[in-house]
């Protein structure tokens, strides 16, 4: 046995900080001086040093595909020419209003902090979904960049966990780039189902048996063609074979919730993908994306975004719920973002008129991780379509999202021909504002 995990035994260490201590560059000679440490840091909630201040902490990203109305959700505007048909109402959060369509979320804002000051330069849907979910502009220095997902993956995921760091629940989403295949996201297409095929169709010896031989054919053929592909291949099949035989794969199979809990969130694919994403990320899954789409209403807007809000509404609200009853707000952040908002003015084409494709001015928001909640940051002006106080941009957004999990946003990776790549592009204003 590895001598630092033999004295972490002894010393009541789990094996997973003791490897992260080995990966923190501590000896076994030192480990019995740093053992109070960790105790002491473990009980007051407080970062080690060396270890990462984001050690701890998830993210779950609630993605609304096709980009919502920021007039017909979180940021209306009752006196503007195009108000709309909803009425804002009154919040947890003092002096917060949102749509009367969001009641369960309306009591859950004083963990909320609204950022209404979103402003970016992507209107078309492929461009700006890739711009927020990487940082970058697509095809910007002619490489592809890691998705935000993939960066969490990479900076805080552990090696010894079986499952894979980046989960995508609902949607398609993006994928590691150049970190390589050990942070390409696992995609679950209905939360209900899971991950399917997890068990063997062999006895355990005979798989065993099995993927021990497959194991040395592929060893063969990587030294005789040493390329990256072989490498990606070995190490999702790894990851596979992980999966098949961990325990921590039930955290996929939702039967294990209580019916109460289950009703709670709601019986939608979004809201099963919402209590998925608590389940991930309470078994150690670092960073979960959700996915809820239908929200590009350029006809027939208002009853799209009723629907679409009462769809959003109970399982978002019974997630922040359950996080914080659990204990686990405060290390989950929860973001809520689309590709963009919607037209201040309401076009006139067809029998139901919608709201066109509007990145100027639009709303997103954070919750938990420690940000403060129950704020609003940022104004847009009487008729929702400019930002008047504190423009917030994508590297801005993305810098505050990597502060708050403790990833420094200023770090440099390589990309595949050697490059240095930044997490998130210089220039960045941090939302001091939600920090806590």
């Amino acid at each position: 046995m590895n001598p630092l995990l033999r004295i972490a035994e002894i010393e009541g260490l789990s094996r997973r900080d003791a490897l992260r201590l080995t990966m923190a560059g501590v000896g076994a000679g030192s480990l019995s001086g740093w053992v109070p440490v960790l105790a002491r840091a473990d009980a007051e909630g407080k970062p080690v040093a060396g270890l990462g201040k984001g050690a701890k902490k998830s993210c779950i990203v609630l993605w609304m595909d096709g980009g919502p109305s920021h007039m017909d959700t979180f940021d209306l505007k009752p006196d503007a020419k195009g108000a709309g048909e909803f009425k804002p109402v009154a919040t947890s959060a003092t002096g917060v209003q949102i749509s009367e369509n969001l009641p369960n979320l309306a009591k859950q804002m004083h963990h909320v902090a609204l950022l209404r000051g979103m402003s970016t330069q992507e209107g078309a849907h492929p461009r700006a979904k890739y711009l927020l979910h990487t940082g970058y502009r697509e095809g910007q220095g002619g490489i592809a960049y890691p998705a935000l997902g993939a960066i969490v993956s990479s900076e805080l995921g552990r090696e010894e966990f079986p499952l894979p760091s980046y989960v995508s629940v609902g949607g398609r989403t993006y994928g590691s780039a150049f970190l390589g295949a050990r942070h390409q996201p696992l995609v679950v297409g209905d939360p209900a189902r899971g991950v399917e095929n997890l068990k063997a169709f062999v006895g355990n010896g005979a798989f065993d048996k099995r993927t021990d031989l497959l194991a040395d054919m592929e060893s063969a053929f990587r030294k005789e063609y040493p390329v990256g592909p072989g490498k990606d291949h070995q190490v999702t099949y790894e990851r596979a074979i992980s999966m098949m035989k961990c325990k921590e794969a039930k955290a996929f199979d939702l039967s294990q919730e209580k019916e109460a809990v289950r009703e709670k969130y709601g019986s939608s694919r979004f809201a099963q993908g919402c209590l998925l994403a608590r389940r991930l990320v309470e078994t150690g899954v670092r960073f979960v994306e959700v996915s809820l789409g239908g929200w590009d209403t350029h006809q027939d807007n208002f009853s799209r975004v009723k629907n679409l809000s009462g769809t959003m509404d109970q399982p978002v609200a019974a997630l922040l719920e359950d996080l914080a009853a659990r204990g686990m707000l405060q290390d989950t952040l929860v973001v809520w973002m689309g590709d963009f908002g919607r037209t201040p003015k309401i076009n006139a084409r067809g029998e139901k008129p919608g709201r066109d494709h509007f990145p100027r001015a639009w709303t997103s928001w954070m919750a938990g991780g420690g940000v403060s909640g129950g704020r609003v940051v940022g104004r847009t002006d009487k008729e929702g379509g400019t930002v008047e106080e504190r423009p917030i941009g994508v590297t801005d957004f993305m810098a505050t999202v990597c502060k708050i999990m403790g990833i420094n946003p200023d770090k440099q990776n390589q990309s595949g021909n050697g490059r240095p790549i930044r997490l998130v592009d210089k220039g960045y204003k941090l939302v001091t504002e939600v920090l806590g």
